[in-house]
């Protein structure tokens, strides 16, 4: 959608620079036109964002403004100087002056250009689903990131069934390396719609960007972005450095995951908030947890998350099943032994699925050595061929992981199924697993 309006406002740029050639060429004719032009772009992006099916307006309020502007400039000086006779307008100028606008609203709609008009998936489920949020503070850990006395915060995102009847399996969500807790929103959706209560979790330093209990933002930290592509690179530093890294990550993450997870048990025993949830919402949280099941617990997450969501099922007794979006199973690792990592040989107390877009012997011994385990590697995908990044922002996910050779909708579309099976299996006790076929 970016390209066409783009490839229309040029062509009206294009049309005022012949007519000034061919028919109007005096200033006062081509100030009018021009004014012209200008309405009949910003009546254009008035109309466009009117219109329901047009999602993510924010990517076109950039080039609105511009033109806006450039209209009341151009109708105030064609008001001001229309009875003058002021002679011809110079060509080159009338060029020029295209050229420019042309570049203007090109870069103007770059958020246009860069993101699609992706509104979800559609959800196979019959529920409606309703979204509600808190801030956690943890007053038992301070956050790592800001030293003492500052307590860790986790903004907690709560996927439900609305006006349903029953209780649902609860299903917690650790988003990627400087990711968002809406990474994934298409499979929260969809297993809410199904009949699941989803906690998606922003880890604060870790995310992109969230916001604390004072409402200020928090951006992912500086030092954790050079960790990351450190380790991520592998150069210049020792696998007895990449331990002690990453582990340090996961167990941060597993924590966060495990006092959200305790506090919603103990909101569900209680019947109340207690003095950790900040919310404007009090009352729809605890409807949300009273619909919640806590003896049926599931886990899963993408890349970092994947790897906190896996060491997350080996600390707690209470999951009953985990899914790992492309993530390593780093909390596995519990040592360096010959210039190699070494993996948990203790069997994985939980049902575990690993759907990756490469092999890895690290992952493969710890799913072979599960209850009940499986590692599916999806051919062609890249690494955020596993989020909605793929649908959101096509150009920005083959940035940040190569190229993706999926059709990406369907690749996802599939993706989601595959954990909508393996929770009702594992979860609900329903159905059947399938043969994964991604």
């Amino acid at each position: 959608m970016g390209l066409t309006l783009f490839i229309i406002l040029a062509l009206a740029e294009i049309a005022l620079v012949v007519l000034t050639f061919t028919r109007f060429g005096e200033k006062a004719a081509w100030r009018k036109n021009r004014a012209a032009v200008r309405l009949g772009e910003m009546v254009l992006l008035l109309a466009m964002l009117l219109i329901p099916a047009v999602h993510m307006k924010w990517r076109f309020f950039g080039v609105l403004m511009v033109v806006s502007v450039r209209f009341i400039f151009a109708g105030i000086m064609w008001l001001v100087k229309r009875k003058k006779d002021d002679g011809m307008k110079k060509k080159g100028w009338s060029v020029v002056n295209c050229v420019f606008s042309i570049i203007l609203i090109c870069t103007m709609l770059t958020p246009a250009f860069i993101f699609t008009n992706y509104n979800g998936l559609p959800v196979s489920g019959e529920y409606e689903v309703k979204e509600v949020s808190a801030i956690l503070v943890d007053g038992s850990r301070s956050d790592p990131f800001e030293g003492e006395g500052t307590k860790r915060e986790v903004p907690a995102h709560f996927y439900y069934p609305e006006n349903a009847e029953g209780t649902f399996p609860l299903i917690i969500f650790s988003h990627g390396a400087f990711g968002y807790y809406q990474s994934n929103t298409s499979t929260f959706m969809d297993l809410a719609s199904n009949g699941y209560v989803v906690v998606s979790l922003d880890h604060p330093h870790h995310s992109f960007f969230t916001k604390k209990t004072d409402g200020s933002v928090v951006t992912v930290d500086s030092e954790f972005i050079d960790e990351a592509f450190t380790v991520g690179a592998g150069d210049d530093i020792s696998y007895e450095e990449i331990y002690e890294i990453t582990k340090d990550w996961t167990s941060l993450r597993a924590d966060d995951e495990s006092f959200v997870l305790d506090s919603i048990k103990n909101a569900k025993k209680s019947g109340e908030l207690n003095d950790a949830w900040h919310t404007e919402d009090t009352a729809i949280i605890l409807d949300v947890i009273e619909m919640t099941n806590t003896d049926k617990i599931g886990a899963f997450g993408h890349s970092l998350g994947g790897a906190s969501s896996v060491e997350l099922g080996r600390e707690r007794d209470d999951i009953g099943a985990v899914v790992d979006l492309d993530g390593t199973v780093l909390g596995e690792v519990t040592g360096v032994k010959d210039g190699e990592f070494v993996g948990d040989t203790t069997p994985y107390p939980v049902p575990v699925l690993v759907l990756g877009h490469s092999d890895d012997d690290l992952t493969e011994e710890m799913v072979k050595n599960a209850k009940d385990g499986k590692f599916y590697i999806c051919e062609g995908a890249n690494h955020m061929d596993f989020t909605d990044l793929s649908l959101l922002s096509p150009f920005i996910s083959n940035m940040l992981s190569g190229e993706s050779k999926v059709d990406n909708e369907k690749f996802l579309h599939d993706v989601n199924d595959t954990i909508l099976n393996w929770f009702d299996y594992y979860l609900k006790n329903e159905g059947t697993l399938k043969e994964i076929n991604i």
